[in-house]
């Protein structure tokens, strides 16, 4: 058999110049000098003998051939991954890496602390937590770069026949408004006051802004008469709006239990209506999954619900409910400015040191770029 075409090498070359865009952003990202890239991609066009780039405009730009051998090239270079964790997984929950990922909220307020008792048991397994909207976490899981997720939206129509997925909590969204409000005094409000009060909110395509209204609306409230005054992307943003007296929003309670300690805030319940969502923890039942990852889902998550997982194929049921030393890198990213923080090994969550991009499958990147879902 003759030797192949192409090296692992040079198809995270051409994945890291598809990526980036240019020959110089790619040797940046990875480390190597220009020419380096520049000849490996001449000899893997030489090798192959079509053309991978069009090299006519400023931005180096895929031929067909190109495209093609990055859609397999991604496929090989994530088997390859998958191998050497199958291998790492002798050792036994000695060594190893363990990735999650999460939607902002849930992976900002809940997962740090998840993560921190998987350490205590484990502290030789690496973890990564690789923060992102629902939709672009779904797609790391079905391309097998995240080895389990838990959500709070619901999975692209496109993935639900392709993932696992199991109920894992309920999470409330309350509604928060400042201390010095007029209706702070007052522990329910009725219905009615929400047409008179200024609310601050996340984009109207995230996921918790849709489960407000959908459950807002089957309680009978006209959300198109509520007052939006502005449009914010991110909780801690939102939380410190309302603080400063701007309006009143609402937010995860896994997001607001600091500030009710401390008194900045005021919840306030609704007469007759809780909004609730359902997170989910999802697998790829086509992937290997980890001892790791095993031993995340029976040891640690139990110990925050007291519901019994049972993964299923995905559904489109609704998500919103009414009642009428090894290091720890953690990655989170907000897709609205690209921003990533990286966790340090045996720092606390609160240690945030770093910032460095993430990036998309590039399969998967253009029924991602719209979607912003915390």
């Amino acid at each position: 058999m003759s030797d192949l075409p192409f090296t692992l090498d040079q198809l995270r070359i051409l994945k890291a110049i598809a990526s980036e865009g240019s020959f110089k952003r790619a040797a940046d990202s990875l480390y190597v000098s220009q020419p380096a890239v520049s000849l490996q991609v001449q000899n893997l066009e030489r090798s192959l003998a079509v053309p991978l780039f069009d090299r006519g405009g400023r931005r180096a730009q895929l031929t067909e051939a190109g495209h093609l051998l990055l859609e397999y090239g991604d496929r090989i270079l994530s088997l390859c991954q998958e191998t050497c964790r199958a291998i790492e997984d002798l050792q036994n929950l000695q060594g190893g890496t363990l990735i999650i990922g999460a939607s902002q909220t849930t992976g900002t307020y809940l997962l740090p602390r998840m993560i921190g008792q998987f350490r205590q048991r484990y502290p030789e397994v690496a973890v990564q937590l690789h923060v992102h909207s629902t939709r672009r976490t779904a797609w790391a899981v079905a391309n097998g770069q995240i080895d389990l997720a838990i959500i709070g939206g619901e999975l692209p129509p496109e993935l639900q026949e392709s993932l696992e997925v199991a109920p894992y909590a309920e999470d409330e969204l309350a509604l928060i408004m400042p201390v010095f409000h007029p209706l702070a005094t007052n522990e329910t409000i009725a219905r009615s006051d929400l047409y008179k009060l200024k609310f601050i909110t996340l984009d109207s395509q995230s996921t918790i802004r849709k489960v407000i209204d959908q459950v807002l609306s089957r309680a009978g409230i006209e959300t198109r008469r509520l007052r939006v005054e502005m449009e914010l992307n991110s909780i801690e943003a939102i939380k410190n709006a309302v603080q400063s007296g701007l309006g009143v929003a609402f937010a995860s309670t896994s997001s607001i239990e600091k500030e009710l300690q401390m008194g900045v805030i005021h919840r306030a319940r609704i007469e007759s209506v809780e909004v609730k969502r359902t997170l989910s923890v999802i697998f790829n039942p086509n992937r290997y999954r980890s001892k790791a990852a095993e031993a995340f889902t029976k040891e640690i998550l139990p110990q925050f619900t007291n519901r019994e997982l049972a993964f299923t194929k995905a559904s489109a049921k609704p998500n919103a409910k009414a009642n009428v030393k090894a290091p720890l890198k953690v990655t989170s990213t907000v897709d609205a400015d690209g921003q990533s923080t990286t966790i340090p090994g045996g720092s606390t969550p609160t240690d945030i040191a770093e910032v460095t991009p993430d990036k998309v499958p590039s399969n998967a990147q253009a029924a991602i770029d719209a979607d912003i879902s915390l």
